[in-house]
């Protein structure tokens, strides 16, 4: 919401400690040699078919006057400073709101450095003027609307500034307030520009923040011809501060409480139908009560509604359970695919084995799926096979852990 005329942080409204300041000061030096009465670029006063058009030159004198004056042979270098000037809103088309440079006759006019590097104000004053030359552009209109939305308790106090400011500027000279209107549209094109066009005004966060924090290197002395060392304390601290730092990291959760929350009473929800100390079980436990349907149950291993409902959660649901696990190995026999499963139950069952009995089930867990000729051959990678016939030749519960497949797949 601030105006043109708040910028009064220096002459081309960037501070000092800006990292483009030093670029600012040679381009300003350029404009104000190009500005000079004597040696400067000419400016007229044009007179078109029912108006004049004051204070304007043209995009060929430019380019003629860095040629003569900065050394410049090559037009097309010509052009490119001369575009990158316009971008930074030291002169500007009169009639374009893109800023570049033209080798031709396009009239330019220099920008007051009143203007030199908020927007709701000045496009308040355009819908406030009935020119075919000062009507918004479609993203001009887009900027109003988002900004009146976002002021909208605030934008009765614009609108009164915008109108206070199109009054004062009423009752300026006629010539005066065109030169004016079109000086402020070519600031806003500067640091609202086109879309698509380049804007020269964004800070580079990186080098603002280097420049008012600069990071200080600490020397640390060491003399070799003495036994003392100047640096240990520093050293030190600093390695205390490190070890301190990471064993806090160690303790620290990577996920956010309200992520960890969100999944723990997802989970709560899903299974409290299975939980009996928030739901009564169907049928009830026959170890409280006089019911014994769910042995009955279990002996005829008929797959309830409930236990099918609770094998959709997951695939490990499926094989957690039994009748899951029963039902799911009938199924992959009747597509003779069922070693797979097989083979993971076994490496399953291996892993809970007693040890004296490990060695003795490695070998007949190979001899059944992996050995040459195998009566229920499974399909592993060369990789896999070759780790696992290591593996074998010192057997133990995760012998065949990088052949074991997922029983997903």
């Amino acid at each position: 919401m601030a105006q043109p005329s708040s910028c009064a942080q220096s002459s081309n409204g960037v501070a000092d400690e800006s990292p483009n300041m030093l670029v600012y000061r040679k381009m300003e030096d350029t404009i104000a040699r190009m500005q000079d009465e004597k040696s400067g670029i000419p400016i007229r006063t044009v007179k078109s078919f029912l108006s004049k058009i004051p204070s304007v030159f043209s995009g060929s004198d430019i380019v003629q006057w860095m040629q003569k004056n900065l050394n410049i042979e090559d037009q097309v270098e010509a052009l490119h400073l001369g575009t990158l000037m316009a971008a930074h809103g030291y002169f500007f088309p009169i009639s374009d709101h893109v800023l570049m440079l033209k080798d031709d006759g396009t009239f330019y006019r220099f920008q007051t450095p009143y203007f030199w590097p908020s927007n709701s104000v000045y496009l308040c004053k355009r819908t406030m003027q009935n020119k075919a030359r000062l009507e918004l552009a479609d993203y001009e209109a887009e900027s109003l609307a988002r900004l009146q939305r976002a002021f909208a308790r605030k934008w009765e106090f614009i609108f009164m500034q915008a109108e206070a400011q199109a009054k004062v500027d009423k009752k300026r000279d006629k010539i005066e307030r065109k030169i004016l209107d079109s000086q402020e549209r070519a600031f806003w094109d500067v640091h609202r520009p086109v879309p698509g066009c380049v804007n020269t005004t964004e800070a580079d966060i990186k080098k603002s923040s280097r420049m008012k924090q600069p990071h200080k290197t600490r020397k640390v002395i060491t003399h070799t011809h003495t036994h003392t060392f100047t640096g240990f304390p520093q050293i030190c601290a600093c390695l205390l501060f490190q070890i301190q730092h990471w064993q806090a990291q160690l303790d620290r959760h990577r996920l956010k409480m309200s992520k960890v929350a969100e999944s723990l009473l997802s989970f709560s929800e899903q299974y409290i139908e299975y939980d009996p100390f928030f739901t009564t079980p169907e049928p009830s436990n026959p170890w409280i009560s006089d019911d014994v349907t769910s042995w009955d149950l279990e002996a005829s291993k008929e797959a309830g509604q409930q236990r099918v409902k609770r094998w959709g959660f997951g695939f490990d649901e499926v094989l957690k359970d039994p009748v899951g696990r029963e039902q799911f190995l009938k199924f992959l026999e009747s597509e003779f695919s069922s070693e797979n499963l097989r083979f993971w139950l076994a490496v399953q069952e291996l892993k809970k084995r007693p040890i004296r009995e490990v060695p003795s089930r490695v070998q007949e867990i190979w001899d059944e799926f992996l050995a040459p000729g195998a009566p229920s051959a499974i399909n592993v990678d060369s990789r896999s096979y070759d780790k696992t016939t290591q593996n074998i030749k010192d057997p133990g519960r995760y012998a065949f852990q990088d052949a074991q497949p997922r029983p997903q797949k």
